[in-house]
């Protein structure tokens, strides 16, 4: 795995200290990498490179959809295999998330 990669969350001791040393009540910003409305579940790219999943009925306005690059704030909160997921995602605004021409990465920055 590149640098420039996103890290799953489930991925690495590291991650999880990670989590644990931010907290995970503490409101983060992110940009949603994918998601697939069929399903219900996406995945947001923190500030810091990690992939956390979501299920739809995570996103808090309640419509169940989300736009791939959608700059959200979110929440964690573990979940089964001792994973973490984002949950309350809430569009942010006046801010657009942008992800890199490889889909790996993300900024934000003003709209």
């Amino acid at each position: 795995m590149s640098a420039s990669e996103p890290r799953a969350s489930d991925q690495g001791a590291g991650t999880f200290y990670d989590v644990v040393a931010e907290g995970t009540r503490s409101p983060r910003l992110g940009v949603v990498h994918d998601y697939d409305k069929e399903r219900g579940i996406g995945a947001v790219l923190s500030e810091n490179g990690v992939l956390f999943g979501f299920h739809s009925t995570q996103i808090a306005d309640g419509s169940r959809q989300i736009a791939p690059g959608s700059a959200v704030a979110f929440r964690l909160a573990a979940a089964v295999g001792g994973r973490f997921e984002a949950f309350g995602l809430t569009a942010t605004a006046g801010a657009r998330g942008v992800l890199d021409g490889t889909g790996h990465g993300s900024s934000l920055r003003p709209a």
